[in-house]
Parts: structure tokens; C-alpha cells; sequence
């Protein structure tokens, strides 16, 4: 009997590696070079005050995650592809419009990060920048989908460079573990507008598309859902831990000392005289590994979402010749947005800015197609949502509504003044 156990055990081990790696994957790269300048800015302007809002943040992630994963397994069908069916193709065309532009400023910062990050180790951009969006087109082009699941689920493992540089930074933690569980609020616009962010920059359009069509094109079935569900919920909790880890490192360092920063290199920068070397260089080398696998990710997702929006062939295992679309899409994207970051005076900052608030602006729409679609007997069956999931998700959206709208009205309103 320990025997059959032991063999049940291992087997159900086995099934869980082979369907693992959508929603880690995924939530992981929601760390990209803006969340991480978001969690760095944090922590180097208010401390640890902020890191409450992680809590929230994990709950509304798995929530909204957990729904795109269930109907990527149930439909085998991207979310792009459901609403097209469903709503009309002029409703997701403008959409897809949209979301275009919004991951093309998004693709942008994610390059700007990678040669931001270069250039602490003292490497040109002008090489780097060519040689890391080249690589990434081979990768993406002349890989197999489980190649490059491979080869992001391993990169994924060095973000914990953050935890290794927070435990280096040496923090208080009494005084992390009381920020952590009991909220705090300064009544300021900064403050408030970090607060947002943080849950802001966590939950983006482009992950829901990415990670339902990554299923779908795994083939992921239905009696395997529930390794799905917990690949999905590992990845938000790591996400978040890394978010953490990034705030106790820059608020323990930064923060005593008065430092103030805007990008998350000039965190790395200066880690050095308050925690080391070594504390820098694992938090620029988590930076660069961030940045580059957001440049794989958010083309890819793109990607998807148009061509299925369109009806083209879409999936990293078809050539150029099975889905010339799907390709060319990323390609363009890709060659594109490293081609801007390296003109001198080009407007990054701006680009970056517009990317988050047609993402904010976007979001509540994508969500609520999300969310009737996941309701829908017709398309889920039996896995439509729970009443009680229902009421949390409900109220997760409304939330991110008011907060995201918010957002989008704090950047934008002291640029029109």
C-alpha cells in the first residue's frame, strides 16, 4: 500500500513538471523593468510602508490569473480568439488597436531596462541591445514551444537574485513583518499614486492574453486542470515574494539615507556602499534577466492576441511560412522598439507613460469580457464560476477599476497643467 502510494505520488509529481510552466512563467515576467522600478521607487521613498499592499495585490492576481488559465484549459481557445467569437470582430479589433500600441511603449522600457542594465557592467548599448533582441528572435523563431518554456522557467529562477539581495541588505525584520500585516497610510498624492502602482503594475492586459493562449497551444486538458490552478498560484506567489524582496532591499538601504531614485538601475547603483558588491550586481543581473525575458514575452503576447483576433495561425512551434503573421508581428515589434531605445533623445519616457495608461484604460474591458466569458454555460460548462468566486472577482475588477482609473488621472492630469 506505501508502495502503490509512493508510485500515485510520483506520477502525479511527474504530470505536475510536464504542465507546469504557463502561470509561473507568466506571473513571474509581470516583474518586468516598470514593475521593478515601481517596487524600487517604493521602497526607496516611503521605506516599508508600502509592502502591505502586496497582500491585495497576491489575492486580485490569483483571482483574475486563475480564470484566463480555466478557460485556456476548458475552450483550448486564447482569450483574443473568445472574444472575436463572441463579441463581434469591430469590438476586438479596436481592442487589439489598443493593446498594440500599449505593448509596443511596453516592449520599449523593457529594452531600455536591458541596456540600463548593460551599462552598469560597463557594456555599450549599442552592442548589447542588437545582439540581446537577436538572440531572443532566434530563440522565439527557430525554437519549439517547450524549448523556449524551458528556457523561461529556468531564467525565471534568477530573479530570486532580489531575496538574495535583500537578505544582504540586512533589514529590520520585526519591523518588515508589522509593515507587512498592518496597514499603513500617508495622506499624500506620491503615496497614493505608489500604492496604485504597485497593484497597478501587477495585474496588465497582456498577461491575461499570454497566458490563456500558452495554455491552449500546450494543449493543457481538462482532468489535468487542477496542476494548472497550482502552477498558476505558485507563480503569483513567487511574483509577489520577488515585489517584496525588491522593497525590503531599496527601503532598508535607500530609504535611511534620504536616496532618491526613478529607474530601478540607479538602485543598483546605489546598493553598493550600503550592502555590497555582490548585493548590486545580483540585483542589476536580476534587472538585465527581467528586461530580457519581458522583451520574449510581451511581442509573443501580442503576437497571439492579434492573430487571433484575426484568425491567422498562430504558436511558436509554426514557422515562418505556417504563420508568416504571427511572426512578422514579432518580429517587428521586437526589431522595432530596440531600433528606438537606441536614438539618441528619443522619447522613451513618453512612450513608456502612454503604454501604462492605455494599459490602464484597457484593463477594466478586458477583465469584464473576462469575466462574462467565464460565465458563460455555453462556453465553460461546469466550470463557469462559483457564486463566491464570483463576488470575489466582481469585486477584485470594480476595485482595479477605481484604482487604475485613478492612476491614469494622476499621470495624466499634472502633464496637462
Amino acid at each position: 500500500m506505501t508502495h502503490r502510494r509512493f508510485v500515485l505520488t510520483w506520477k502525479k509529481f511527474l504530470l505536475f513538471i510536464t504542465i507546469i510552466g504557463p502561470g509561473i512563467i507568466t506571473a513571474s515576467i509581470d516583474n518586468d523593468a516598470s514593475g521593478i522600478t515601481t517596487y524600487s521607487v517604493a521602497g526607496a521613498r516611503y521605506g516599508n510602508m508600502l509592502l502591505w499592499t502586496l497582500i491585495p495585490t497576491t489575492v486580485a492576481l490569483v483571482v483574475i490569473q486563475e480564470m484566463a488559465a480555466r478557460m485556456g484549459v476548458v475552450t483550448g481557445k486564447g482569450l483574443s480568439a473568445l472574444i472575436r467569437e463572441n463579441y463581434g470582430i469591430k469590438a476586438t479589433f479596436f481592442m487589439m488597436i489598443i493593446l498594440l500600441v500599449a505593448n509596443f511603449g511596453t516592449t520599449v522600457a523593457e529594452f531600455a531596462g536591458w541596456a540600463a542594465s548593460m551599462e552598469i557592467f560597463g557594456l555599450s548599448k549599442y552592442i548589447m541591445v542588437p545582439l540581446g533582441s537577436f538572440l531572443i528572435w532566434i530563440l522565439v523563431t527557430k525554437g519549439s514551444y517547450r524549448v523556449v518554456e524551458s528556457i523561461l522557467l529556468g531564467a525565471c529562477l534568477l530573479y530570486f537574485g532580489y531575496v538574495f539581495s535583500g537578505f544582504m541588505a540586512k533589514p529590520e525584520w520585526g519591523e518588515v513583518i508589522q509593515s507587512t500585516l498592518i496597514p499603513k497610510v500617508k495622506p499624500e498624492p506620491e503615496f497614493i499614486m505608489l500604492s496604485i502602482a504597485i497593484i497597478g503594475t501587477t495585474i496588465t492586459p497582456w498577461m491575461q492574453f499570454y497566458l490563456q493562449s500558452s495554455i491552449a497551444e500546450k494543449g493543457i486538458k481538462k482532468k489535468d486542470y487542477s496542476y494548472s490552478k497550482l502552477d498558476v498560484t505558485i507563480g503569483c506567489l513567487i511574483t509577489n515574494i520577488i515585489a517584496f524582496f525588491i522593497i525590503v532591499t531599496c527601503a532598508t538601504t535607500l530609504f535611511p539615507h534620504g536616496i532618491r531614485i526613478n529607474e530601478a538601475h540607479e538602485a543598483a547603483h546605489a546598493l553598493v556602499p550600503f550592502a555590497g558588491q555582490y548585493a548590486s550586481s545580483f540585483f542589476a543581473i536580476s534587472l538585465a534577466n527581467a528586461s530580457i525575458l519581458g522583451a520574449i514575452i510581451v511581442p509573443l503576447a501580442t503576437a497571439y492576441y492579434i492573430c487571433e483576433a484575426m484568425g491567422w495561425e498562430t504558436g511558436i512551434n509554426k514557422t515562418f511560412k505556417q504563420a508568416p503573421q504571427f511572426m512578422w508581428i514579432y518580429t517587428a515589434l521586437i526589431v522595432i522598439s530596440s531600433l528606438l531605445v537606441l536614438i539618441p533623445d528619443a522619447p522613451l519616457v513618453l512612450l513608456m507613460v502612454l503604454s501604462s495608461v492605455l494599459n490602464g484604460i484597457l484593463l477594466p474591458f478586458v477583465l469584464v469580457f473576462a469575466l462574462s466569458l467565464v460565465n458563460n454555460k455555453k462556453i465553460m460548462g461546469d466550470f463557469i464560476n462559483s457564486k463566491g468566486h464570483n463576488y470575489i472577482s466582481w469585486a477584485t475588477v470594480g476595485t482595479l477599476i477605481v484604482l487604475t482609473t485613478t492612476l491614469i488621472v494622476m499621470t495624466i492630469l499634472p502633464k496637462l497643467v
